[in-house]
C-alpha cells in the first residue's frame, strides 16, 4: 500500500471540498483531495445552475438569504469567469397569492438583498416569453454559474500550490487511534490502495457526510438526502434567472445556463443520497410549473432530466421528528453546518461542513479551514474573499458568445462537438489530463455531447481520438463510449416526445444500426 503525508485531507471532489481545497492552499497548507468519483459529479454537478441573490429565501430562511447575497457579491469577484450576470426576476403569476410579495420585497430589505420593483410592461419587454397575465415583477442580483468551470478553476488552483487532487479514489476507512483521526485509506479504479496520513481530516462528502462520519465512529451527523429533478429545454426560453415570487416550491424557477434553460426542481426526502430516481408524476409536475410562467413550455424540445440530492443538515430537530423521511424537505433550512468533532464529540482532527448551497461554498469552505487551523493551533488567514480564481482574473464575467467568439478567431480548427462548439484541441488536451479513460468526465469538463443531440453526432469521433490520444485498447475504448451513451438515455428517456424522440431515433440507427455499438468488444473502462 502506499503512503501520503498531508496537513489537510479533503474528502468530497464537489464544489465545498474543491472549496475546501483552494482556500487550505493559498493558506499554505498542505493539501489532498480525494473523491469516488469525478470532480462534482454528485450534488454539485447535478442542480439547474443558480447563483443564489438570496431572494429566494429572505421571507422563510433569512439566514441562508444573507448568507447568500454576501456571497453572490464575493463570487462575482473572485469567480468573475463562471459566472453569466444574467439578473434575475420574481413575478407573480395568476396563481400566486398577491399578498406575498409585500412579504417578499420587505423581507429583501430587511436581509439586504438588492430588489427593484419595475413596471410589468418592462419585464415584458425583456422576457417576452413570460406569462403576459404576471401583476407584478422584482429585479434581484441572480445570476448563473458554470459549477464545472467553478469546481475545476479552484482544483488547478490549489494545485498550483501544490495540493494533490486523486479523483476516482473511493473512501475504504477512515483511520483512528483513540480520540483523534489519523486520516484514510482510499482505493483507485485499478483496486491500488493509498493510506493518507493527514493532521486534520475535513469531511466536505455533502449528502453523504453522515456515512463518512461513521466511517470514523460518529454518530449523529444527520444528513438528510432530498432529492429533486431538473429538465432541460435545447435552448433558452429566457435570458434572466425568472421565479415565482411565493414560498420556494417545485418547478417555480427557470434558469438560462449556457445554451439551454432549466426547470427546477422538486423536493422529496430520501433515504439514498444516490437515489436518481425519476417519478413521471414529477416531469409532468415540472411541464404543468413551466407552462404557468412561460406559455408554450411544454412544447419546447426537453433535452433531459436529470436528479441531484441536496445535503439537507437539519441537527436535532430530524432527531426528535423521527428523522422526518417522509415527504417534502421545504422547511428544512438551506443554511450550511459545520461540526468541529473535536469539540462536538471529543474526536480530534475530524471536521464536517455539510448543508448549505453551492453559492456559499467560499464561506463553508473558510469557516471549515478555520476548524482545521484552530485544532492545528495555527493562525493562518483566509484569502478566498479576495484571490481570483484561476481564469477569472481579468473580472470578466461569462458570456454566451464566448465560445463562438473563439471559434471564428480559430475558423480552420475541426470541431468535434457542433453543438456546443468543442474543437478538437480541446478535447485532445482534456484527454491528457483526465484522471480516467471515461468520456463522461470529459463532458463535465469541455460540455461535450450536451446539446440536442445528445452526443448522437459527436460521441463517436470523441471515441476514436480518446482510442488514438489516450492510446486505450479498443475494447476499453468501447467501454466508455457505451457508458456514455448509456448515461445520456438515463436522461432522455422520460422526457421523450416530439423533436428529441425524433432526435434518439437517429440516434439509435447512428450507432445501432450503423456502428453496431451494441455488440462492439468491450471491456471496462480504464480509471
Amino acid at each position: 500500500m502506499g503512503a501520503l503525508e498531508t496537513d489537510l485531507l479533503v474528502i468530497g471532489g464537489g464544489a465545498t471540498g474543491a472549496g475546501v481545497a483552494w482556500d487550505a492552499a493559498l493558506r499554505g497548507l498542505r493539501v489532498v483531495l480525494v473523491d469516488r468519483h469525478d470532480l462534482a459529479e454528485g450534488t454539485s454537478g447535478r442542480f439547474h445552475g443558480l447563483l443564489h441573490s438570496g431572494a429566494r429565501y429572505v421571507v422563510q430562511d433569512p439566514a441562508a438569504a444573507r448568507d447568500c447575497i454576501a456571497e453572490n457579491r464575493i463570487l462575482r469577484r473572485v469567480a468573475a469567469g463562471c459566472i453569466e450576470d444574467t439578473g434575475g426576476l420574481f413575478v407573480t403569476t395568476p396563481w400566486d397569492d398577491p399578498q406575498y410579495a409585500e412579504l417578499f420585497a420587505a423581507g429583501c430589505a430587511r436581509n439586504g438583498v438588492d430588489c427593484e420593483e419595475i413596471d410589468v410592461a418592462r419585464a415584458l419587454r425583456s422576457e417576452p416569453r413570460l406569462n403576459p397575465r404576471i401583476s407584478r415583477a422584482f429585479v434581484v442580483p441572480d445570476a448563473s454559474i458554470d459549477v464545472w468551470k467553478t469546481v475545476r478553476a479552484m482544483a488547478r488552483g490549489a494545485r498550483e500550490r501544490g495540493a494533490r487532487v486523486l479523483a476516482h479514489h473511493e473512501l475504504v476507512a477512515i483511520e483512528r487511534a483513540g480520540d483523534r483521526v489519523l486520516g484514510a485509506v482510499v482505493r483507485d479504479g485499478r483496486g491500488d490502495e493509498l493510506r493518507i496520513h493527514a493532521r486534520i481530516t475535513v469531511n466536505a462528502a455533502g449528502a453523504w457526510a453522515g456515512r463518512v462520519a461513521l466511517l470514523a465512529g460518529i454518530e449523529g451527523v444527520r444528513v438528510l438526502p432530498g432529492r429533486g429533478i431538473m429538465i432541460a429545454t435545447n435552448h433558452r426560453l429566457v435570458n434572466t434567472v425568472v421565479n415565482r415570487c411565493k414560498p420556494p416550491a417545485d418547478g417555480d424557477i427557470l434558469v438560462p445556463i449556457r445554451t439551454v434553460s432549466v426547470i427546477g426542481s422538486t423536493d422529496r426526502l430520501t433515504d439514498d443520497p444516490d437515489d436518481q430516481t425519476v417519478h413521471p408524476d414529477e416531469v409532468k409536475l415540472l411541464l404543468d410549473e413551466g407552462e404557468r410562467l412561460v406559455p408554450g413550455f411544454r412544447r419546447a424540445r426537453l433535452l433531459r432530466v436529470w436528479t441531484g440530492v441536496r445535503p439537507l443538515f437539519d441537527g436535532d430537530r430530524a432527531q426528535e421528528e423521527g428523522g422526518r423521511r417522509d415527504g417534502e424537505s421545504r422547511d428544512i433550512t438551506r443554511a450550511h453546518a459545520l461540526l468541529d468533532h473535536g469539540l462536538r464529540d471529543g474526536v480530534a482532527g475530524f471536521v464536517t461542513i455539510t448543508g448549505g448551497k453551492l453559492t456559499t461554498l467560499r464561506l463553508m469552505a473558510q469557516q471549515a479551514v478555520d476548524a482545521a487551523c484552530r485544532q492545528l493551533g495555527e493562525q493562518r488567514p483566509c484569502h478566498t474573499d479576495t484571490e481570483p480564481l484561476p481564469g477569472s482574473r481579468s473580472g470578466r464575467h461569462l458570456a454566451l458568445g464566448d465560445r463562438l467568439a473563439r471559434k471564428e478567431a480559430a475558423r480552420e480548427e475541426q470541431l468535434i462537438c457542433e453543438c456546443e462548439l468543442v474543437p478538437r484541441s480541446w478535447l485532445e488536451l482534456a484527454i491528457r489530463q483526465a484522471a480516467s479513460s471515461d468520456l463522461d468526465d470529459v463532458r463535465r469538463q469541455l460540455r461535450l455531447g450536451m446539446g440536442p443531440c445528445q452526443g448522437g453526432f459527436c460521441i463517436y469521433r470523441a471515441a476514436g481520438i480518446l482510442h488514438e490520444v489516450g492510446e486505450l485498447a479498443a475494447a476499453e475504448t468501447n467501454a466508455s463510449l457505451r457508458a456514455f451513451l448509456q448515461e445520456r438515455w438515463k436522461g432522455v428517456w422520460p422526457v421523450l416526445h416530439g423533436d428529441q424522440l425524433r432526435q434518439a431515433r437517429l440516434d439509435e440507427w447512428i450507432f445501432h444500426g450503423l456502428l453496431a455499438v451494441g455488440r462492439l468488444p468491450a471491456g471496462e473502462a480504464r480509471t
